[in-house]
């Protein structure tokens, strides 16, 4: 995937982890020193601005795209190699573009910088499918309840029939007590199984600190999978957390997998769902992206390891059914 430069982080529910895989893709892409910038092509209901510091007249994307401004005044540095082009938050503003123009941002963000990552609304919309068409390629979010698995399928068809591509599927808030499997899911869907991204407490904290999570908890189990999953993605190693480096031997740090960013041999390979779990088992609760969903971040009970219990393989059979119907009727839908 390293010619590929614009991705679309996409989904058809909102609140399943997009804006939050867009800056920490992206931020990790930028420790390891390549240029980013990354979009809020959500221009109806825009989250990327949490990240930026605004004031009311602030310059956005709705300017460049009212042709009201040059894209290089909304265009705001985060950290050091990224920048962020976020979308206006009024309605006055919406009313005012048009979405075309982002053809022309897109088109001007490749020559400038070495990645670019759209964050793309939830829906079926113009300006949710215009962008779905200008990436490079799509990844696909969800998480593996049966609802978002379904609205996934819809945002997966869209893309095909927009003439875009489906790099594949990332689930997001995974958990290793879930009854459902994480491959099956991928397979139902017919995309590939990038990577999966466990529940942690720390991903809603950062949401609201308005930092980025492989910055703010960096060596936490949902970094961890971000890190790996952008090294994935382009091929390049992706630097560990400074704290784990000077902490090398450590075996807390080994066994909580973080130092799998380094290894270059896994971070070109595909993330592997039970290591990404595993992650999540010293550390789970509510991974969410755009703070607007009801996650669990109250349930921080440790997942027992014991045997299954009387009864299990019934509750997994019944979760299949739940996904493998949501997916057999949005196949009807469309």
């Amino acid at each position: 995937m390293s010619q590929e430069t614009v991705y679309a982080i996409a989904s058809g529910k909102g609140g399943v982890g997009k804006t939050t895989t867009t800056v920490n893709l992206g931020t990790a892409l930028a420790q390891a020193g390549e240029r980013v910038a990354i979009v809020d092509t959500d221009l109806g209901m825009a989250n990327l601005a949490g990240f930026v510091s605004l004031s009311a007249d602030s310059t956005t994307l709705h300017d460049v795209l009212a042709d009201d401004a040059p894209l290089e005044d909304a265009t705001y540095e985060i950290t050091d190699d990224i920048v962020a082009v976020p979308s206006g938050t009024g309605l006055s503003e919406y009313a005012d573009i048009s979405p075309e123009g982002l053809r022309d941002v897109v088109s001007e963000l490749r020559e400038e910088f070495d990645y670019v990552f759209l964050d793309v609304g939830a829906g079926i919309s113009h300006e949710t499918v215009l962008p779905l068409g200008l990436a490079d390629t799509v990844i696909l979010l969800s998480t593996p309840e049966p609802a978002a698995v379904h609205d996934a399928k819809k945002t997966l068809e869209l893309t095909e029939r927009s003439g875009g591509d489906v790099a594949g599927l990332v689930l997001t808030r995974t958990r290793p007590d879930s009854d459902v499997s994480h491959d099956e899911i991928a397979a139902r869907l017919e995309t590939p199984l990038l990577a999966t991204v466990p529940e942690d407490p720390s991903a809603r904290e950062s949401v609201y600190a308005g930092t980025p999570l492989v910055v703010y908890s960096s060596e936490g189990p949902a970094a961890t999978a971000y890190r790996r999953l952008a090294a994935q993605l382009v091929g390049i190693k992706v630097p560990e957390p400074a704290t784990q480096t000077a902490n090398e031997g450590d075996t807390t740090d080994s066994e909580d997998g973080t130092d799998e960013a380094d290894d270059t041999d896994e971070a070109d390979a595909p993330a592997d769902s039970s290591e990404a779990d595993a992650d999540a088992s010293d550390d789970s609760s509510g991974v969410d992206d755009d703070a607007d969903d009801d996650s669990s971040d109250g349930d921080e009970d440790e997942p027992t390891t014991a045997e299954p219990a009387t009864g299990e393989s019934g509750n997994r059979e019944a979760a299949h059914d739940d996904v493998s119907s949501a997916i057999t009727e949005a196949e009807s839908d469309s």
